[in-house]
């Protein structure tokens, strides 16, 4: 509690630092107080219990505000990379998704055939009543074409671990929810890109098969070597030496091509996004198998993994808002009112039209959380690898924390409203990883 009061002091000063710099003529230094502000702020809540869990919104909300006031803190580079450039950005995103990946297992999957109609009433809804709610909005609100194409982009996008924790919380179907997230993924590279090139194909010129590439490679890729480490628990000796072999040659054939140069295709070093996807997906057995390694050795490192993803989310959070800080300017409470349309149509629409299809409470519940929720990370993987990420990314920077405070607030309000035990019991098992970990 001490510490939290030094904080609040901080926090304190700083606003008041604000005031003094703004009434003096507009002094430059309200910006840093602005910063030192926003950012000592969730640092403080960290000691307080009552408040810990604001902590990983009130970073997103910190980082926002020192985006916008001082966009050069998060936009620099070294050696010539950018921290918003593609590469840089995409490879935060494979560790959120890689995150994620820690938290699910082969076992997801099998949800499929023990409750076929929830989960293909799940996965319609959000593929079909999200991206068209996305669209309808963008043209409502008479954005300009690339940030109304984030919003199409966000609403495309497949659900995250956010959703399943929220549905813990609420005490909902579990194993749907776990279930309908893995689907909605493996569904993903085929699914957002067909949106995308259906809805706003002509402002974001993207080919189908890259926006597909892109996903695979975000998602798919690093799940993959995140659950190859699930595997690797329960198989026999003879298996893991066999995936050891197979994860040895896999990396060198990445480093091989990566050493000949083999993934810049011209002078000007541009990355070939189809060598760009062999590497990773080479590199990725290699990566579960390391994992796998360092959890044996040392447990806490998978206890811990959620850190990584928050750091990611808050990440591209911080640089999307710097880069796209004049038009979140020009556009941000209208993006704030969609965001909140949006998300609130996913709960509305997933909840009454699987009652309409005859699922019960519980798991009408678990499929409006998982329509309301998206994942922002992809979306601003995406929007990165299109170079739009000060436009098109804008959408996922608002609707992600939007959706977190949201998601916890409906999930905690069940909760307390809940009936019965019988009509509405109690989960069995809780997911490893908080809401902050995956939606971004």
């Amino acid at each position: 509690m001490h510490a939290f009061r030094k904080t609040s002091l901080v926090f304190a000063a700083a606003m008041v630092a604000v005031a003094v710099a703004v009434a003096w003529q507009g002094h430059p230094a309200w910006r840093w107080a602005a910063v030192a502000a926003a950012l000592s702020l969730p640092t403080g809540v960290a000691v307080a219990p009552a408040l810990a869990g604001f902590q990983y919104t009130l970073w997103i909300v910190g980082v926002v505000v020192a985006g916008l006031v001082k966009p050069e803190l998060f936009l620099w580079s070294v050696g010539g990379v950018s921290t918003r450039s593609p590469l840089v950005v995409i490879t935060i995103v494979q560790l959120v998704m890689f995150g994620m990946g820690t938290k699910m297992s082969l076992r997801d999957f099998a949800g499929v055939a023990k409750m076929p109609q929830p989960v293909l009433v799940g996965v319609a809804l959000q593929f079909t009543v999200m991206p068209l709610v996305g669209f309808s909005l963008a043209k409502l609100c008479g954005f300009p074409p690339e940030i109304g194409a984030g919003v199409v982009l966000i609403g495309s996008c497949s659900s995250g671990l956010a959703s399943n924790v929220m549905c813990y919380l609420a005490g909902a179907n579990l194993p749907l929810s776990i279930t309908l997230t893995a689907v909605a993924t493996l569904l993903a590279p085929l699914v957002t890109p067909f949106w995308m090139t259906t809805l706003v194909g002509e402002t974001v010129q993207r080919s189908f098969s890259a926006m597909a590439g892109d996903i695979i490679k975000m998602t798919i890729v690093p799940i993959g070597a995140a659950m190859l480490h699930d595997y690797l628990k329960t198989a026999p000796a003879q298996q893991r030496r066999v995936v050891g072999g197979v994860a040895l040659a896999c990396a060198a054939a990445a480093v091989a091509i990566v050493a000949s140069g083999g993934w810049s295709p011209g002078d000007d070093g541009s990355l070939n996004p189809q060598a760009m996807l062999l590497v990773y997906s080479l590199a990725a057995p290699a990566v579960g198998l390391v994992y796998h390694l360092l959890v044996a050795r040392w447990p806490a490192v998978d206890r811990h993994m959620h850190y990584a993803s928050m750091f990611g989310i808050i990440y591209f959070t911080a640089v999307t808002t710097a880069a796209g800080r004049d038009n979140l300017l020009a556009a941000g409470l209208l993006l704030c009112l969609a965001a909140a349309v949006h998300n609130m149509v996913g709960y509305a629409a997933g909840y009454w039209l699987s009652r309409a299809a005859g699922l019960d409470r519980q798991s009408a519940l678990t499929v409006g959380f998982e329509v309301g929720m998206q994942n922002g990370g992809m979306a601003a993987g995406m929007a990165s690898a299109m170079n739009k990420l000060g436009t098109v990314g804008l959408a996922a920077a608002v609707f992600s924390p939007w959706m977190n405070v949201t998601g916890s607030l409906w999930a905690n309000y069940l909760r307390r409203r809940r009936p019965s035990a019988e009509t509405f019991p109690e989960p069995t098992a809780a997911p490893t990883a908080p809401a902050a970990a995956v939606n971004e």
